[in-house]
């Protein structure tokens, strides 16, 4: 099997780190017991699982009876979004603001609120990928049970403004949700200190395992069920917990959050050595505000490419990365995130999105900036829309 020798894809999910790895085996061997149990070993392995909550806790400024252990990022966000929408709807609150660029584990159970007669506002980001603030209190109304925007893209990894929202969705009495899976771990987070009432995150974007996340949730609230048959996680979400995952995610959070001043510190000069090196290339455009995003991340457009083409040439090369173009899923279109900041098909189509982590180092990314242009200009080459394109002629891709 093959080996990628660089991986420069952290936003879709990191490696599992030897500390955390260390923390998980002894609950995958003799540790094993059920946390339900009330013998010995079950006893430990519930201890455990509180202990991590407790340093979910402390890693998010809250209380360790706010913190709920999920499967993932996005079964924290459905939870949040139709949870609130069920709650707020008993008391005659039906509209809920979102933004155009969330993702899809927000965007799809909003779609799914609507055809139950729900009423969605989804806010603009404007071309720097940013949610304005005064726009969100210019849409919240009398009947607004929830407010969810995104602490940081996970495309283009912009930051919002959310101790701003936060404070603004206090005053107006409206329930706050961020979706913090790329943000945890990059930025510093307290959810008392900038209003936020609930947030998910999901482990292994911080080199926990994948398959355990979070949900916050201020104590002021008390959220339908989300699995009913068991008195696990407070008798909210039944089923038995996964014990080596929550320990892994504890130890993870708490290591991401406290190394986050020593992380940035050597991402950004890293950052700026990658966009100083390809905005030479002719015809490329970086996606997102400059200054306001994570020091891991850039997502760049070349004219005249396609995002598919380019991570496959990457990869021939033993570069991971990734790109705005739907690749995955089947679909022809560009990512949605892409075009709500403005730019047209055939630009959101050649994409490339660069994501690091503390294990990044200036060799990888001296490797990327080797090859990155040659790739470019060979499959601008075979492209037969190039010519027109340094020509100024219009087209349009079908």
């Amino acid at each position: 099997m093959l080996k990628t020798r660089i991986y420069l894809d952290n936003a879709a999910t990191t490696k599992v780190s030897d500390k955390v790895l260390e923390a998980m085996l002894p609950y995958l061997k003799e540790g094993y017991g059920n946390p339900s149990s009330i013998y010995t070993l079950g006893r430990e392995a519930a201890i455990a699982v509180n202990n991590a909550r407790k340093q979910v806790a402390d890693a998010l400024g809250c209380e360790e009876n706010e913190v709920y252990f999920t499967s993932c990022g996005s079964e924290s966000d459905n939870w949040a979004i139709k949870g609130t929408a069920k709650l707020m709807a008993a008391k005659g609150k039906k509209h809920i603001i979102t933004s155009v660029f969330e993702h899809h584990a927000v965007l799809h159970p909003l779609k799914a609120l609507e055809k139950e007669g729900y009423e969605v506002t989804y806010l603009p980001v404007y071309e720097n990928g940013v949610v304005k603030a005064e726009d969100v209190a210019n849409a919240i109304r009398p009947d607004t049970a929830l407010v969810t925007i995104m602490y940081a893209n996970n495309e283009i990894g912009t930051i919002q403004p959310i101790a701003e929202i936060g404070a603004i969705c206090k005053e107006k009495g409206v329930i706050f949700h961020t979706d913090a899976v790329q943000a945890i771990g990059n930025v510093h987070i307290n959810v008392k200190e900038q209003n936020i009432d609930m947030l998910s995150l999901s482990g292994h974007k911080i080199h926990a395992q994948k398959g355990c996340g979070v949900l916050y949730i201020n104590k002021k609230y008390r959220l339908p069920n989300l699995i009913d048959g068991g008195a696990q996680e407070r008798n909210r979400r039944a089923g038995t917990e996964n014990v080596p995952a929550i320990v892994g995610l504890g130890v993870a959070l708490t290591e991401a959050t406290a190394n986050i001043d020593s992380k940035n510190a050597k991402l950004k000069p890293l950052q700026d050595k990658i966009y100083d090196a390809v905005m030479k290339i002719d015809r490329v455009h970086l996606n997102g505000d400059r200054e306001r995003r994570m020091a891991s991340n850039l997502n760049f457009s070349f004219e005249g490419v396609e995002g598919e083409s380019l991570l496959l040439q990457l990869d021939l090369q033993g570069i991971a990365a990734s790109s705005g173009s739907a690749c995955t899923s089947g679909s022809l279109d560009p990512s949605h995130v892409l075009l709500s900041i403005g730019l047209p098909h055939e630009i959101a189509h050649g994409s490339l999105r660069i994501s690091m982590s503390e294990y990044t180092t200036e060799e990888e990314v001296d490797a990327l900036l080797q090859v990155l242009p040659e790739i470019i200009a060979k499959l601008r080459s075979m492209s037969p829309l190039w010519e027109h394109i340094i020509k100024g002629e219009t087209f349009k891709i079908k």
